[in-house]
């Protein structure tokens, strides 16, 4: 999941650029009757009070359904729409294709991204037909919502026993609620019948091959798709590349020692701002400053805006910020309030619009529905890309074997999750990604969502791949987000050219 520079949207939420999820390009798309693998075009606005779409049509956008099977083992069986957005190609004498755009999530709404695409990617864009996909599930897509009052993306297992327990409650009640009112759908929910959706796409636009530009758990959809369909990929550019070996929920098992790293990172940073934030005077104070909001919060949940703010929250406060070496003042902002909330125990009062907006939308998205459609649909593809253990019992022996490499970040990267309980295992194995088709994979060298090691692992699977890693910087998602001259410039020439660089490429900014 990726945060937004370049590319920025109204609505950013969780990790990633998120759009809000909504049904009504599902009904319009299965009214047409269209046949699989046809288009269903139609305006982007749907309704008068379509805002999004309104703002779509006004940029040249064309929208549509592709009518795909739910299970492509019964090709003829159920159909569901999958939603596209096209933006064609501004130079259309050296026109080279599609390229479709995907944020990760997985199960992150694309639609909307394509018109800041077209205007980010600018000369190179123009040879381009941009295409962006609400994978299936998900946005405007035929929709997958479980209904959750709240999430445990990205919550943690928390300081003790009793917010392990806690969490195990949860994920087993958001389980059998997706279970109640999607059990026929689930089993369908993954990144290779994603792929496949892509491919059906690819044949319903008419085109031989397709080029790829994936962020996240983006990059493992297209090293799938490059698995699945190697002689129908065109250019493929994987941006903060994750470990393919490691799918599901196991992909961020091992993040914990990458994240304290960058937790004293930014202590150091903190540190030397302590005037302003009175956090600490050295990192070691920072960092002792952190480790007494958890602690206050494993006591009795703190209250922040009307949320109260516990053990298995805070984790994630702290992940969302540190995602990005530029947001260390957002980041310093929130440890201030949560300072504040864990010494006087309650600060109700203090109204949302007077709290970070990094805190409020992490609050929002954990402890409210509000992200519900999305998170339901990123936990059915996770869930269904890899069998997880089912006893309770195993992930708190490997929470307490790994909580030494970070008592804040173990538990979160090992938490128990949905999958646990899931009322379907998956209908497949997962898609073992080695191949020579050519790729360009980009990596920060300390992001803390897509971290280095994994992007190495995507290195070596896909053997014909070049990597170019911008050095010193921490960062989820570099290409037309970051502003860094020397990656943008490679993938570029890339993209336009079609030739990967000869070695990999290790740039600064």
């Amino acid at each position: 999941m990726i945060q937004t520079k370049r590319l920025t949207v109204p609505v950013v939420a969780a990790l990633s650029l998120v759009l809000a999820a909504t049904p009504i390009g599902s009904a319009a798309a299965l009214a047409t009757g269209k046949p699989a693998g046809s288009i269903a075009w139609h305006r982007c606005a749907l309704n008068a009070q379509d805002e999004e779409g309104h703002e779509w049509d006004a940029a040249g956008i064309e929208c549509g359904d592709v009518t795909v099977p739910v299970d492509y083992a019964k090709p003829r069986g159920r159909t569901i729409t999958v939603a596209i957005a096209r933006s064609r190609a501004t130079d259309p004498a050296h026109r080279i294709g599609a390229l479709v755009i995907n944020l990760g999530g997985p199960a992150s709404p694309v639609l909307g991204v394509v018109p800041l695409a077209r205007q980010t990617m600018g000369e190179t864009g123009s040879h381009f037909d941009l295409i962006g996909m609400d994978p299936r599930f998900a946005g405007r897509s035929t929709p997958l919502d479980c209904e959750w009052p709240s999430s445990w993306l990205p919550r943690s297992a928390g300081a003790d026993r009793a917010s392990f327990d806690h969490m195990v409650s949860l994920t087993r009640d958001l389980a059998r609620r997706c279970g109640r009112k999607h059990g026929d759908d689930i089993p369908y929910a993954s990144t290779a019948n994603t792929a496949r959706d892509i491919d059906a796409i690819r044949a319903a636009l008419g085109e031989p091959k397709l080029s790829y530009l994936g962020y996240s758990q983006g990059t493992f959809l297209g090293a799938v798709y490059a698995q699945l369909f190697p002689q129908r990929v065109d250019r493929l550019v994987l941006d903060s590349a994750v470990d393919p070996t490691r799918p599901g929920t196991f992909l961020l098992r091992n993040a914990a020692p990458g994240r304290q790293a960058a937790l004293a990172e930014w202590a150091q940073w903190a540190a030397t701002h302590n005037s302003e934030y009175g956090l600490g005077a050295t990192t070691e104070k920072v960092l002792a400053t952190v480790d007494r909001i958890y602690a206050a919060s494993a006591r009795k949940p703190l209250k922040v805006g009307g949320y109260a703010v516990d053990d298995t929250v805070v984790p994630a406060i702290v992940i969302r910020s540190l995602t990005d070496d530029t947001s260390n003042g957002e980041l310093a902002e929130t440890m201030k309030v949560l300072a504040d909330a864990a010494r006087r125990g309650d600060i109700t009062n203090t109204g949302t619009a007077e709290l970070p907006e990094s805190l409020t939308d992490v609050l929002s998205d954990v402890l409210t529905g509000a992200q519900s459609a999305v998170n339901s649909a990123r936990t059915a593809i996770m869930c269904g890309d890899a069998a997880v253990p089912r006893d309770p019992r195993w992930y708190w022996r490997d929470i307490r074997a790994h909580r030494a490499e970070s008592a804040l970040f173990a538990p979160l990267s090992r938490t128990i999750t949905p999958c646990a309980f899931w009322p379907s295992s998956p209908v497949e194995r997962p898609v073992r990604v080695g191949n020579d088709v050519p790729a360009l994979i980009v990596q920060a060298e300390k992001d803390t969502g897509s971290q280095l090691p994994g992007a190495r692992k995507m290195h070596e699977a896909l053997t014909a791949s070049r990597m170019v890693t911008l050095q010193g910087a921490r960062t989820h998602g570099v290409y037309g987000f970051r502003g860094a001259g020397c990656v943008d410039d490679v993938v570029d020439a890339y993209l336009v050219s079609g030739s990967l660089p000869r070695s990999d490429v290790m740039c600064s900014e």
